[in-house]
């Protein structure tokens, strides 16, 4: 069995790449390096079943031999990256999806799209579920991922009708763990790089806005069961144990002996109100529920976060 992962030198394809391997599957990363880190796939280079290349699959590319499985995790994923890369954005969700479809078409592949929760876009309903159609800003910042998964979520659909291709679509809800990049724009590295730094911890808005964090490992466990599923229509996977980003800001300077205060910024534009998966689907169909509390994850990647910390100042 042979999968290509792209965006495999990324957070979650590089974790992804690993749940492969433990499943005696050959693995092919595909990545361009412009969000993802060749140093997430160190520890895979003298794994003989484990191939990495640098590609950008928004460009035509060729897989020689045979291919099973084709996941495709290729996009920046966080507000900054996609606001520094928009047009790389809209073309890694529209024309790589096209690109990765094709392949798993001609080599009569599985295929799997990683979608998000901000398919729902700033939503009128709490807890999202699939059947939610969301409510989204089509021409707002956030519109370049949002549409651009949106989109990649429809042409998905498209192959699967009309090529019956094998498809499945995962929608991730907010997820952290190690390999993240530290200060990368997301709450949970932004926080604690500034507490790392001695800076104030900044929460936008005043903090009200809800979010539902996932451990990194329980997500690929999800996804993960979903490829090995015969559901083809999106899947929520997530945590829905919500909370306030004040309320997990707090709970991040916990983890610091004299930790900075916190400050407040304006919100940013679309900047969704309620994020929380319903998971019953997940739950019926997979038997897949997350296991890992949130004090635990957290002190797991903060760990990390503080070893990737110490790396930076070394060799700064």
């Amino acid at each position: 069995m042979r999968a290509v992962v792209t965006g495999g030198a990324g957070f979650l394809g590089s974790h992804l790449c690993d749940r492969l391997l433990s499943e005696a599957w050959d693995v092919l990363a595909l990545d361009n390096l412009i969000t993802g880190d060749e140093s997430n796939l160190a520890h895979l280079r003298s794994n003989s079943r484990f191939h990495f290349e640098r590609t950008d699959v928004s460009e035509p590319f060729r897989v020689p031999g045979d291919v099973g499985y084709v996941f495709h995790f290729a996009s920046p994923a966080s507000p900054p990256d996609y606001l520094k890369f928009p047009i790389e954005t809209l073309k890694v969700g529209s024309i790589a999806t096209m690109h990765t479809l094709d392949l798993a078409k001609a080599k009569n592949a599985k295929f799997l799209l990683a979608s998000t929760s901000e398919c729902y876009g700033d939503p009128d309903v709490s807890p999202q579920n699939e059947s939610y159609w969301g409510h989204v800003n089509p021409v707002g910042p956030r519109s370049v991922y949002d549409e651009a998964k949106r989109f990649a979520e429809a042409i998905t659909m498209a192959y699967h009708r009309h090529h019956n291709v094998d498809t499945h679509i995962v929608r991730i809800f907010n997820t952290y763990g190690p390999r993240m990049r530290l200060n990368d724009g997301r709450a949970l590295p932004n926080f604690v790089f500034q507490a790392l730094s001695d800076q104030p911890i900044t929460v936008y808005g005043e903090g009200k806005q809800t979010r539902s964090f996932c451990f990194v490992s329980d997500l690929i466990d999800g996804i993960y069961k979903l490829s090995q599923s015969n559901e083809h229509f999106p899947t929520n996977i997530g945590n829905p144990a919500e909370l306030t980003i004040l309320e997990f800001a707090e709970r991040v300077r916990s983890h610091f002996p004299n930790a900075p205060k916190i400050i407040f910024h304006p919100l940013p534009e679309d900047d969704p109100k309620q994020r929380r998966p319903d998971i019953s689907k997940a739950k019926r169909l997979l038997g897949w529920e997350p296991k890992v509390n949130l004090e635990d994850g957290l002190k797991h990647t903060i760990d990390y976060f503080k070893q990737q910390f110490a790396k930076s100042t070394v060799s700064t």
